[in-house]
């Protein structure tokens, strides 16, 4: 019983002994490195030694600290920490070292040290515990006491964009900044401002305002307004005012303004709904955003890439020691197909009325010109359009803000080469077929009711393929269409790209057969001429000609010029016979003194194209408004084609035909 006694006591004495055994150093170690890389700096401060809590507060530290993490972007922290084999002993102050290995990801890239940490074993009333003695280098290599972490930033150079030519239309160029320095506003400060709100077209309250910002110093340059470098006469009449100082300053510039600006787009100061929407994307609350056309299209590959370092700033100006850094990438530079000559002359011969324009190259399917008019000038938005401006725009009848080119219309007699092509491939005509009505209307038959097809002009003699093309002859493509038949037609015009989506660089809307199939008749006639629930882009329309230079092949439309080959989208949407009896009938379209198009005859320059006006209305006893079609492409190598609409013409086609004439006359000669 004793000896049991005995063995109890000496267990107990052995587990006493146990319990008041000093702790581990990597043992306080480990968890130091467990807090640091869940950054919970609070945790870490306690671990630290008496003396490392007598130089830093604790909120001194866990505030510095927590906000050092976040403006750098620290993250994917790691710490490796190795427990050394041989058992440790403390030196004689009694103090161990570790030596460790940090890495860690910053906004300037990733930044890898290894470091010792010294702990010291300390007496906390009845017990002891390790402490970490803390100094800044734990941190950040090399740091010390009254160093402090820096953060620039590099901003890149937007990518610019180009024509073919190399021509630029987005370009990263030079306006003026208009600004005043308080202190040389002088004694007449008040009128000063007034004079100068006037003249610059702003309120002297939206000046005062700049000037009372809480940043602003006496001898500070406040910005006031931009202005484009062709207002140089502004800039010096306003500069002549006591304070006031003009100086250059980089910018986007658009150049061809109205000519570009559907196409181009501009940019703009990112909003707090862009960064939200833009929050993954690194944007800040001083950078710009494309805000329209291939300016928004293309913002990431233009935008580039920001550059920063992340840095040590040594105490006293001794220097600065660099821990990261990512080099600022600048934003790529894209080359379009777009010709500015093309582009300009197509602008300019829609003269400022509601209609828009394409012209490709029908031999590559490259876009050449994309134009939407009336227009609106992009550098009014990048230097601050004032509320007047932007009413005027807004609250205009003609809608300048509205990008034409990208909507679908109905294409009206300029889609009958398509239902043509449908119906010679499938039977359903052929050259020699004829009809022979008499009078400008038509209907099938009277559960039509009221209803009929009327063409534009009675020939007075049966009318085959080449005539209809000639006179534009509604009730010959009616009739046609009729014979190929609902189901038939929708699936020959997917073929031709309806329903799917359109194939460019540039988002256009798709173009669509019908609302909910060519269910009737009375649709599906309408359809044969271009009418009834069809629209297309003007896009669309123009490489729907392509078929006929191209050997029956639809090619794929380009707006970039990157370095690839002219693609097809949709192969033997035609047989090469068809083709060119189609491309033979269009000649004659032009030539013929009793075409359509005849008044586009160009000596020296052989044109092909067709005709087309798109009555819109919503029931057939109204007298609704008319679109006006031409599109024309020269016959001998082939270099030019142009799609343009006009909107509300007076004149039908004829209203189009002249100013798709003197485009070609002035590109091609």
């Amino acid at each position: 019983m004793k000896r049991v006694l005995s063995l109890s006591i000496i267990l107990l004495l052995f587990i006493l002994a146990g319990c008041n055994e000093d702790p581990k150093p990597e043992d306080t170690f480990k968890a130091y490195i467990k807090n640091w890389e869940a950054y919970d700096f609070t945790k870490m401060y306690e671990q630290f030694s008496a003396d490392a809590k007598e130089s830093v507060k604790k909120k001194e530290f866990v505030d510095r600290y927590t906000k050092i993490y976040n403006d750098i972007g620290i993250a994917d922290l790691k710490v490796d920490f190795k427990v050394p084999e041989e058992e440790i002993e403390p030196n004689d102050k009694g103090e161990v070292s570790f030596t460790y290995d940090v890495s860690m990801q910053t906004v300037a890239g990733p930044v890898e040290f290894s470091e010792r940490a010294t702990l010291v074993l300390e007496e906390k009333e009845d017990t002891k515990e390790w402490a970490v003695r803390w100094k800044p280098a734990l941190f950040f290599p090399d740091m010390e006491e009254g160093d402090t972490i820096g953060l620039s930033l590099t901003s890149p150079s937007r990518g610019e964009i180009l024509d073919r030519n190399g021509v630029k239309l987005a370009e990263n160029g030079l306006i003026y900044e208009i600004g005043m320095v308080p202190k040389d506003l002088g004694d007449n400060k008040d009128q000063t401002i007034i004079q100068a709100a006037e003249l610059l077209k702003i309120s002297p309250e939206s000046i005062q305002k700049k000037l009372d910002a809480s940043w602003v110093q006496p001898d500070y340059f406040v910005p006031i307004k931009q202005l484009s470098l062709e207002q140089q006469e502004l800039a010096t009449q306003v500069t002549q005012l006591n304070g006031v100082v003009a100086k250059k300053v980089e910018s986007r510039v658009y150049p061809f303004k109205e000519a570009t600006a559907h196409l181009i787009g501009y940019i703009g100061n990112v909003t707090a709904e862009d960064l939200e929407k833009l929050a993954e994307k690194g944007y800040s609350a001083t950078d710009v955003v494309g805000k329209k056309g291939l300016e928004l299209v293309f913002e990431d590959r233009l935008r580039g890439e920001s550059g920063s370092r992340v840095f040590i700033r040594k105490a006293n100006d001794e220097g600065e020691i660099t821990l990261a850094e990512k080099v600022a990438k600048d934003g790529e530079t894209i080359t379009l197909a777009i010709d500015i000559d093309v582009q300009r002359a197509a602008y300019e011969q829609l003269g400022g009325k509601a209609g828009a324009a394409s012209a490709i190259n029908p031999l590559t399917g490259e876009a050449l010109a994309l134009v939407s008019s009336p227009s609106f000038d992009p550098n009014k938005f990048v230097l601050g359009i004032s509320s007047e401006e932007w009413s005027k725009l807004n609250e205009n009848p003609l809608k300048p803000l509205l990008n034409r080119f990208g909507l679908t219309y109905a294409p009206g007699s300029s889609f009958k080469p398509v239902t043509a092509g449908i119906a010679l491939e499938n039977k359903i005509i052929t050259p020699e077929t004829t009809i022979n009505i008499k009078g400008k209307q038509w209907q099938k038959d009277n559960s039509w009711g009221g209803y009929s097809i009327t063409r534009v002009t009675d020939p007075g003699h049966p009318v085959n393929l080449r005539d209809a093309f000639v006179y534009s002859d509604n009730i010959y493509f009616a009739q046609a269409a009729l014979g190929i038949g609902g189901e038939l037609f929708e699936t020959e015009l997917k073929k031709y790209g309806f329903g799917e989506p359109f194939p460019f660089e540039y988002p256009l809307y798709e173009s669509k057969i019908s609302n909910e199939g060519l269910n009737t008749e009375v649709l599906l006639a309408d359809t044969g001429y271009g009418q009834g629930q069809l629209e297309m882009s003007p896009v669309h329309l123009a490489i729907s000609y392509t078929p006929l230079v191209n050997g029956g092949n639809m090619l794929k439309p380009r707006l970039v010029l990157d370095g690839s080959e002219t693609q097809v989208w949709k192969e033997n949407v035609i047989t090469p016979e068809t083709a060119g009896l189609i491309l033979q009938n269009l000649v004659q379209v032009v030539e013929d003194p009793n075409g359509t198009a005849s008044d586009a005859k160009i000596p020296g320059i052989k044109l092909a194209g067709k005709t087309g006006t798109a009555e819109l209305k919503v029931s057939r006893d109204e007298d609704g408004k008319e679109n006006g079609w031409f599109v024309a492409f020269n016959t001998e190598n082939p270099q030019l084609l142009v799609a343009m609409l006009m909107e509300d013409v007076q004149n039908g086609s004829h209203d189009v035909t002249p100013r798709v004439k003197a485009v070609f006359e002035k590109v091609m000669k």
